[in-house]
Formats: structure tokens, sequence, C-alpha cells
């Protein structure tokens, strides 16, 4: 009996001791386990009243926008011969796969460099871009991975003629990468520009719940405390938000690659965007000959399904919380909550198309794959870089468009 009572206290006392630090390590006043401090909840926080959410949200494009290097996460081949990229006889890149971990092996001339797969960049849903640590500055490879083709490719912008390793990578890209990383101070300096350096053991990778609800330690603890209330409360509605303050969210990490002020891991909901950017002087002439990488706000609201709404913002086109590749049907469908067949604003096509193929994609003629300018990729063999397709968020009539589309129809 007595054994029977120890068991049963040292039970008792072990869970006490379990909900004790459950609630300090969520607490605002606790002890956070989430590297940005105790203000967040953390990435798994969301699970026990979010899960299904959760769960959908792990195979998007934000969460998966990076990740560390490994055999898993690493779309291209380690295996001979798709595992080489040749610039001329005598130099070479192979992708190797050691104990040690994915390597980038350049031979020029006989003369070897190798450096690890450390980082990846890139959902893998078009390509993927790889960085590496050089004591704690961040460095990109100089091959990628262009997922489209199945091929490995020339990093974008990397020279041609010879191989490079010397490109290093500042907070900035981590900024819309990540959902953070910690800078060291001082900051190093070449002849030519500051030089980022980084807490390589403080990243948190992916953009994550709290990237784009604000921190929310307040709000779990809140909710543990007080489980019947279904009124959100320490955390940023969503829904309380004007249009604008939406817009801005999204238009932290999709407005080009514009000069900061404040840095974007700073963004919280409800933030104003005229705070964290400089003010744009040039964005390149109208919309139509803006890049369509990276600039899917400017292109947004330049498009007149957004100047004659007074409701359309990105959200409602976008369910982030879902992986929605290649679903144009989805997408027309939310479409057609303006474009109704019966108003004005129906699709004039509509009568030698027919109903059924512009209902399942009004994509396709409205918002094409273009290619970007910016972002190119030169695959092994190939003299002339592949395009880079990106979706165009200027919603227009491109009537070149539909004559393909009609054309490839069935």
């Amino acid at each position: 009996m007595k054994t029977y009572k120890l068991a049963f206290f040292m039970v008792a006392g072990i869970s006490l001791l379990v909900i004790f630090f459950s609630q300090c390590v969520h607490s605002p006043t606790g002890e956070s386990t989430d590297m940005r401090g105790d203000e967040y909840a953390g990435p798994a926080a969301c699970v026990s009243c979010h899960k299904s959410i959760y769960d959908s949200f792990l195979n998007t494009a934000h969460e998966l926008t990076s990740r560390a290097a490994s055999p898993q996460t690493v779309k291209g081949s380690f295996t001979p011969p798709d595992n080489r990229f040749e610039f001329r006889p005598g130099m070479q890149v192979m992708m190797e796969q050691r104990d040690s971990g994915l390597f980038e092996v350049a031979t020029t001339d006989g003369r070897q460099e190798a450096h690890r797969f450390d980082i990846v960049v890139g959902s893998g849903r078009k390509a993927q871009t790889f960085l590496y640590w050089e004591g704690d500055e961040a460095r990109q490879l100089p091959i990628s991975y262009f997922v489209t083709a199945k091929a490995w490719a020339n990093s974008p912008d990397f020279p041609a003629d010879h191989i490079w390793f010397g490109r290093t990578i500042p907070s900035r890209c981590f900024e819309c990468h990540t959902s953070t990383i910690q800078k060291k101070e001082p900051l190093r300096t070449d002849a030519f520009h500051q030089i980022d350096q980084f807490d390589r053991s403080h990243v948190l990778y992916g953009i994550d719940c709290e990237r784009c609800h604000g921190p929310a330690a307040a709000h779990m603890q809140y909710q543990q405390e007080h489980p019947g209330e279904k009124q959100a409360y320490g955390i940023t509605r969503y829904a309380s938000l004007s249009r604008q303050q939406k817009l801005d969210m999204c238009a932290v990490c999709h407005s080009g690659t514009r000069e900061m002020q404040r840095s974007a891991f700073n963004f919280r909901p409800g933030d104003t965007l005229s705070y964290f950017y400089y003010p744009q002087s040039d964005i390149g002439g109208t919309a139509a000959k803006m890049d369509v990488h990276g600039n899917q706000y400017q292109l947004l609201i330049a498009s007149q399904c957004f100047l004659q709404s007074k409701i359309l913002e990105c959200v409602s086109c976008h369910n982030v919380h879902v992986e929605e590749k290649d679903r144009k049907a989805a997408f027309s469908s939310r479409c057609m909550n303006c474009h109704k067949p019966e108003n004005p604003r129906f699709c004039k096509m509509a009568p030698s198309l027919g109903m059924a193929a512009i209902v399942n994609n009004c994509i396709d003629c409205h918002m094409p794959l273009k290619a970007s300018r910016v972002i190119t990729l030169q695959t092994n063999g190939q003299s002339v870089p592949l395009p880079n397709l990106v979706r165009n968020h200027l919603i227009a009539v491109y009537p070149e468009e539909t004559k393909k589309f009609l054309a490839v129809r069935p």
C-alpha cells in the first residue's frame, strides 16, 4: 500500500510540475522557449486549438520557404550523372552526399573547393537555392536547382564563365524567408559594403503563424486559463484590420526588393508599411513594366479589379493556410464572387469558350504566367537561361494569352 501511495504522489507531483512549466513556457512574464522572446509562444503552440489549420499550413510555400538542408529537403539528385553541372571542360560542380552532409564540390583545372549545403531557400514549387555558413556569414552556393526543369542550374546572377562562392547574404533576404535570425554586432565592412554576420544557432526557418498573426504568448495563456472563451484575446484579429492594413501585412514581403528603414522582423499586424520602407521614388514606370517576381502588391493594386472594388485584397483569392498550387478552379471560383454569370462583368468570351472553361480557369487568360527578368536560371549545357515563370498579379485582359488558351484547350 505504501508503494502505491508513493507512486501516486510521485505521479501527482510530476503532473503539477508539467502544468506549472507549461504555463511558464508561454507566459509573457515567464521564460519563453521561442528564440524571439517572451511575447512569442513558439511555432507549435497553435496546435492545441488550431490543429487542422496548423497541419495544413505545414505544406504551404510560406512554411517551406526555408529549411535546414538535408537529403529530404534538397530536391536535386546526388546520383551520377544527374549530380553534375559543367561550365566548360575542366570546370564543373558536383553535388555529393557524404557522411558529413551534402556538398557542392567545385573543380577548376584540377583544383577543388567544397562547401556544405546548410540552408535551403525556396519551397521547391519552382526552384531552390542554397546557402552555406562561412564563419558567421551566410553565403550562396553557385549551383541552384530548377524544379520545373528537373535540373541543377547556375544560381541567379552568378557568373557563367567561372565558379564563385563569394556572394554574402544580408539579413534582408532572411526577413522574408525565415521567421527570425539574430544578427551579430559589430557588423563587418569590406571595401564596398556592410556584411551581416549571424548567430547560426538563432534561426527559425520558414514563415510561421506569428509572423502574420503577431506574438501569441499572451493569447495562448489567456485561452488556457479561459477555455470557454470564444472571443480571441491577446492577439490581433485579422477581421479587425482595415483593408490597407491587411494589404500591408502581405506587402512587407511581396512588394519587391525595396530598401528598408526598419527590419521586417519587427512588423506586426496593423502596422503601416510606409514606416518600414523608404519612399519609392522610381517603380520602373507603369505596372505593366514591373517584373512579375516580388512585385505582387504593386501589380495587384494597379489592376482594375482592385481599383473598382472596395473589398478585394490578398486573402480574397489566397487561402494562406492551405497549399493551393495548380488549383486553378479554386482560384477561378473566387473570381466568380464578383464576376457572376448573370452580371455585366462576366467574361465576354463565355459564348465561344463555354461556361465550364471559364468557371474552371480564369487564371491563364487574366493572370498569365510571365517570365521574370530578375530571376533566370541557366541549366547544364544550356547557353541561354531558362525563364522563371511567375503568375502575373496585374489582373487584366491579355489578348495574346487568350489566343494561346483557345489554341490548347480541349
